[in-house]
């Protein structure tokens, strides 16, 4: 019995199948390690917290995905002049009650920091919804955010120092600076 392909033939055509195999599988992992690194770079720290949470990196992608699909539905706005000066100008008398009143100052930032949210569009929600609302546009303020966060909302059987107080307080100076600035425009530049 003849065969029409020699014993040559058929080894060079497994060895073929086996590299388009390889080249496959090793295009695919790229484009995963590849596709972790943007999420890492947009995201930051809450990209590690998300693979915490989710427990892979790719259940934490889609999740991350969730988010950037949930905030681009939603309107978010810059705060008109008159917005912008109201808020400046609560910040200022939250500040200068710090001395004072360290831990109603901290709380009364968090309460600011929740009203220009709500003002620019983000929904009134619970605490981690809006956290990671805002990651998608603000990844970099997030860690801060969190942190002054459970401060503020610390139970007083469990006092903050005054050091935790200040340090709050210099986070949530952070965050509403960069909530109360007009957002620039994303530039799409057309190939030529």
């Amino acid at each position: 019995m003849n065969l029409p392909y020699t014993n040559m033939q058929l080894i060079m055509a497994a060895l073929i199948l086996i590299i388009v195999v390889l080249a496959v599988v090793a295009m695919f992992l790229e484009h995963r390690k590849t596709k972790t690194r943007a999420f890492r770079n947009k995201f930051g720290t809450e990209y590690d917290r998300a693979v915490l949470s989710q427990g892979s990196s790719k259940k934490a992608e889609a999740k991350l995905t969730d988010r950037q699909t949930r905030v681009g539905a939603l309107k978010i706005r810059d705060l008109g002049h008159t917005e912008r000066e109201r808020f400046v100008s609560e910040w200022t008398i939250v500040q200068s009650r710090f001395v004072d009143h360290p831990k109603a100052a901290v709380t009364e930032a968090d309460d600011l920091v929740s009203a220009i949210l709500e003002a620019r569009g983000y929904p009134k929600t619970s605490f981690e919804q809006r956290a990671d609302d805002l990651s998608v546009t603000y990844p970099l303020l997030m860690e801060n955010y969190r942190q002054a966060h459970a401060i503020a909302v610390r139970p007083s059987q469990l006092e903050a120092s005054t050091e935790d107080l200040r340090s709050a307080m210099l986070q949530y100076r952070a965050i509403f600076d960069e909530l109360a600035q007009p957002q620039k425009p994303v530039v799409h530049k057309k190939a030529a």
